[in-house]
């Protein structure tokens, strides 16, 4: 168990002009995680339980706000980039690592992280994970880079026993090489009981509105590359979504890197004027407002607009983040195992 340092409080609430008044003061309180790797993956369940996920087979996890971290080793998964975890509750989490062939599995722990279950295991030398999202404890989707011009989604509707595939005909084709950036678990995001959007590295969004059996695709006007596309991808409700992403090489450039939907993610418009300030790996509303975050390694944006105006945060960038339901408090990780707080002051 690593026990944090004298706690180091931080203002980010510094705006630029754009912003206009309302908007909340945020703060953060760095912490110490106890590794020193890249850390992608954050789940906040509510204000004293978090699970952080990382390179090294890394898995964290705090039950008293972050004063304490605890590593919850995965058995023969030091090798693993573990750059996605789902957690439904103190004890019950799902953790998905990335990489090509039998480096893609998806773990679950019942108890705490005392014990680990390898759920699925990757065998097709093709696929590659990327992120997963849930409806519920029992159901939810995993998304791999496509095979041979065909999405692959996997589907659970049994907490994960049993991983399946959804058919081709159910997906529409996929275009040479599209996937999705494995950069912070959020670009799968889902909603209500039965919808769910993937945003993909060619610029375009993945939709279902029945639990994953079929599926519709949209283009939207984020810029594409080989370094640049969808990294994130977040929902209000059933109708209102954000997407963020820029070039990842390119972290300053703020150019066509967001855009949002009003009609369930069928069009999207850019975002032109006062725009994210960077590049941004991960994207989240606050619980209960119209005001959203965005985070990149090189700093951050806030929007209390539903994202159609932004404004540059002061502080640290960071690769992920995670809001705790019902709660104004988050988590934010990155590199060299950098892991803070968030405390959302109306």
């Amino acid at each position: 168990m690593i026990r944090s340092c004298t706690v180091v409080v931080l203002a980010l609430g510094a705006l630029s002009s754009a912003a206009a008044g309302g908007v909340p003061r945020l703060e953060w309180q760095t912490q110490a995680s106890g590794v020193t790797v890249r850390l992608r993956g954050i789940s906040a369940v509510s204000d004293r339980v978090a699970w952080a996920s990382g390179a090294g087979g890394t898995v964290l996890r705090t039950v008293d706000g972050g004063a304490t971290w605890e590593r919850k080793p995965i058995p023969d998964a030091e090798q693993l980039d573990i750059r996605d975890i789902d957690a439904m509750s103190p004890m019950v989490a799902y953790a998905l690592s990335i990489g090509p062939g039998e480096a893609s599995r998806i773990y679950k722990t019942r108890d705490g992280g005392t014990h680990w279950d390898l759920q699925f295991a990757n065998t097709h030398p093709k696929i590659f994970l990327d992120a997963m999202a849930f409806w519920d404890a029992d159901r939810g989707i995993a998304f791999s880079d496509s095979v041979d011009g065909q999405f692959v989604v996997l589907k659970t509707t049994n907490g994960g026993r049993t991983w399946e595939r959804v058919a081709a005909d159910r997906l529409p084709p996929a275009v040479p090489g599209e996937g999705a950036f494995a950069a912070s678990g959020t670009n799968v995001a889902t909603s209500g009981g039965n919808l769910a959007w993937i945003g993909t590295t060619a610029g375009r969004v993945l939709r279902t509105t029945d639990a994953g059996r079929t599926w519709a695709i949209a283009g939207t006007p984020i810029r594409t590359g080989d370094s640049a596309g969808i990294f994130s991808i977040a929902f209000r409700d059933a109708r209102h979504g954000v997407i963020v992403g820029g070039d990842y090489k390119k972290e300053r450039d703020a150019s066509e890197n967001a855009a949002v939907t009003s009609d369930g993610g069928v069009t999207w418009s850019l975002v032109k004027d006062h725009g994210l300030s960077g590049y941004r790996s991960v994207v989240a509303w606050i619980p209960g407002a119209t005001h959203l975050l965005a985070l990149g390694p090189s700093g951050g944006d806030i929007s209390q607009d539903g994202g159609t105006t932004w404004a540059p945060l002061t502080g640290e960038g960071f690769d992920t983040l995670s809001l705790a339901p019902r709660s104004r408090a988050a988590w934010v990780a990155g590199d060299r195992g950098r892991i803070a707080k968030l405390t959302i002051h109306d």
